[in-house]
Order: structure tokens, then C-alpha cells, then sequence
């Protein structure tokens, strides 16, 4: 026997009175089960996804995309089977054993206001895993229809303790002058602004790096022979770096790219704007290097030269600190071998450039090992977007272009 539901836009929370419809996840005639989602939402404070509560067919969908919805709109109708003699079964000893607990409630609500477990409407998924996280299905508000809790809301309760966790541990003060003189140094505005975005970005994004060796004796001496035919200006290795990586970046667009707010949709850039950190006495600024793929190896070194200066200076344009698609962070001028740097959001990969240093290699054409400037790279990526095998094929690339320089001497 067939019986039709519809299903209704729960209360969405606390100040939260209606809702766009983002993506519309079903059609008539789907077949769908309990818990999976419907709809996605988006209000002023969240997305969400709406799950359904039957498990059935599709029968009619009542909302559009793009349209505000409010609680109690429908959303669909589902045409679901009547359960089986064993299903009606399960779902009368699940009545009374409700009915049970209800009772148990009622006779003990002037000792203790938590109910158990077995009281509340949710799918045995969700029960698996509040047990699993030692999580109390009392201690979560449901928002599905007649107070389901479904999966997400186990998920906000999970986050809303993680942050409440992290207030609670919220370090005092420490007077270290007990053990001995200290000095107070106020953080510049610039370093105060980086490391909030570099917590941020260590916290929200799941973060990986990828070493990785490029040779680059040949570049060394077509960088000296470019030098002495252009004396004006100082032309360093980071140019050729910049060029490299825009070639690399055309053949990968996935490391080019920024994921959608929704974490749905991968937008590709069809422009390659490298930004390049820089350090200055008020800390690290990232100026952008726009439009690297249409400029040569003289123009790249004359408008960092210009814009490393300003940068120091503190003239940089707020434009000129906008719009990257990728990040070069390099550590050539100091020295080290191999660091991890930070992922700049909405970026989803950086490149961190240690010192060269001589290295033997083994010349199979000459059956001997011949010393080679050994470049130390570290790609730092975005894992939601970025895969291993896809950041080492990237590196490799990148060292064979670096390679590729050798050619010009």
C-alpha cells in the first residue's frame, strides 16, 4: 500500500527566518532514503542541507531555485510503501518503547529534566555516532521535522563544543618577570593582520607539503649572461621561478584555482597573477606580480625591483596586494634547505623556495657524478583540492621547465 508525505521546511534556527534555495538535489521519480538530503540552503548566517525523513519516490518538488523559502513551505512529496508486517512490527516496539521512556520522563521530571536517548527521532547512523563520540542526543537540537536530529545538527553540536573548548582554554596571563627582565614589544599591524590569516588558514584548510629538488645550473649561467646584457638592472634567479611556476600552472589549472564557498565547485582561473612574499621591517606583505604569462624574464625583474621597494617603503597600492592566484615565498637570500610554508586563502597552493647549493649528480652520459646548483622547492597545497599524485607531477614539471633554461645558454 502507497501512502503519500510531504515533506515541509523545518524551524531553521534561532534568528534565522527564511532561506534562498542554493541547488535543488532531487526530480520526480528519484528514489530517495531517510536522511539524505533534499535541498541545500543559504541564509545570511549558513548553508545547510535539508534531509528527507521517508524513504521513498519523488513525487513532486514545490520550490524553485533561487526562490526564499520559509518554515513550513513545502518542499516535495514523496509517495513511500506502507511497511511490512515485520517493518509495522519494529515500528509499534519502537511506539512503546518511546511511550516507555515518555512515562519514565513524566514520573521523574522533578528530579531530572534529561531524557534518554531512545526518546529522540533520529536515524540509527546518528545514534552510532553521537555513541561513538560520547556525544548525549540530549544535549542536541533537532532541526528536522518534529525535532529529528539528524546528522548535520550532530555535526554544529560537535563544532559548537570545539569552539566553546577552545574559549574555556583561553591562556591566562603570565608574568614572566618572576623568572628574570623582559622587554614588551608591540606587534606591528602588519605581522598582527598575517597571523590571523595564517591561523585562520592553518585551522580551515587541511594542508600538505610536497618536497621536491630542481636543477638549475643552466638557469644560473643564462641569468649571469642576461645580467651583463642588461646592466641597469639587477635580474636574480625569482623572475625565472615566476616564469617557471605560469607554466606550470597553464598545464595544472587545479593549483590555479579557488574553492567555491559552498566547497562545491573548483573555479579555474584563466589568469596568473603570482604574488611574492616579501619581507620588510613591518613584516610580510604579498605584493601580485598580475598577468605573468603575457610579461618576459627583463619586465618580471623590473616590477619586482619597483614593487620590493615600495613595499619596504609602505607605498604599495591596495590593488597591488589583491587578486593572486598563486603564492611564491622564497628564502633563496637567507639560506635553510626545505620549510613548509602556509597556504594563502582563497589560494590553494605556495610554493616555498629554499637556498641552491652545489650537489654531486650522476651523469649517466658521462658515467660520473657532476656538481649541479640543486634547487630545494616545497609546494604546500590544499588537500580538499589537491591530491599527492597531483603535487608531484606538478614539482617534477616544474623542475623539468627550470631544466629547460639550460637551452637559452
Amino acid at each position: 500500500m502507497k501512502k503519500t508525505h510531504t515533506i515541509r521546511l523545518p524551524h531553521l534556527g534561532e534568528g534565522v527566518e527564511s532561506a534562498d534555495v542554493s541547488e535543488i538535489l532531487v526530480s520526480p521519480g528519484d528514489k530517495i532514503n531517510t536522511d539524505e538530503p533534499i535541498v541545500v540552503l543559504e541564509s545570511d548566517k549558513a548553508s545547510m542541507e535539508i534531509p528527507s525523513d521517508i524513504k521513498g519516490t519523488i513525487q513532486e518538488v514545490f520550490i524553485e531555485k533561487g526562490k526564499e523559502i520559509i518554515a513550513g513551505d513545502k518542499i516535495v512529496s514523496i509517495v513511500s510503501e506502507e511497511p511490512t508486517e515485520n517493518k509495522a512490527k519494529e515500528k509499534e516496539e519502537e511506539k512503546q518503547e518511546e511511550t516507555k521512556n515518555q512515562t519514565i520522563e513524566k514520573h521523574t521530571a522533578h528530579t531530572t529534566t534529561k531524557k534518554t536517548e531512545h526518546t529522540f527521532r533520529t536515524s540509527p547512523s546518528v545514534r552510532k555516532l553521537a555513541r561513538e563520540l560520547q556525544i548525549s542526543l540530549s544535549d542536541v537540537k533537532g532541526s528536522g521535522k518534529k525535532g529529528r536530529i539528524t546528522r548535520e545538527d550532530l555535526i554544529y553540536e560537535i563544532k559548537d563544543r570545539m569552539t566553546k573548548k577552545g574559549a574555556d582554554r583561553e591562556k591566562q596571563e603570565i608574568d614572566y618577570s618572576q623568572w628574570g627582565p623582559v622587554d614588551f614589544i608591540p606587534l606591528s599591524k602588519v605581522k598582527k593582520i598575517t597571523g590571523t590569516r595564517m591561523e585562520s588558514a592553518w585551522r580551515e584548510v587541511p594542508q600538505v607539503t610536497q618536497f621536491d629538488k630542481a636543477d638549475i645550473s643552466g638557469l644560473n649561467t643564462y641569468r649571469k649572461k642576461l645580467n651583463k646584457e642588461n646592466p641597469t638592472i639587477k635580474i636574480t634567479f625569482l623572475p625565472f621561478l615566476i616564469k617557471a611556476v605560469t607554466k606550470a600552472l597553464i598545464k595544472f589549472p587545479d593549483l590555479n584555482s579557488s574553492l567555491s564557498v559552498d566547497k562545491k565547485t573548483l573555479i579555474h582561473k584563466r589568469y596568473y597573477h603570482i604574488g611574492v612574499a616579501v619581507d620588510t621591517p613591518g613584516g610580510l606583505v604579498v605584493p601580485v606580480v598580475k598577468n605573468t604569462n603575457k610579461k618576459d624574464i627583463i619586465e618580471i625583474s623590473k616590477e619586482l625591483e619597483d614593487i620590493s621597494r615600495r613595499s619596504r617603503e609602505k607605498q604599495l597600492k591596495p590593488e597591488e596586494l589583491k587578486g593572486g592566484t598563486f603564492t611564491i615565498s622564497s628564502l633563496g637570500g637567507i639560506g635553510g634547505t626545505y620549510f613548509s610554508p602556509i597556504v594563502n586563502p582563497p589560494q590553494v597552493a605556495i610554493l616555498g623556495v629554499s637556498k641552491a647549493k652545489k650537489e654531486p649528480v650522476f651523469s649517466t652520459s658521462k658515467n660520473s657524478f657532476m656538481p649541479k646548483d640543486i634547487l630545494p622547492i616545497s609546494l604546500t597545497y590544499d588537500h580538499r583540492v589537491i591530491d599527492g599524485a597531483q603535487a608531484a607531477v606538478f614539482t617534477k614539471y616544474l623542475g623539468s621547465v627550470l631544466l629547460e633554461f639550460l637551452q637559452e645558454t
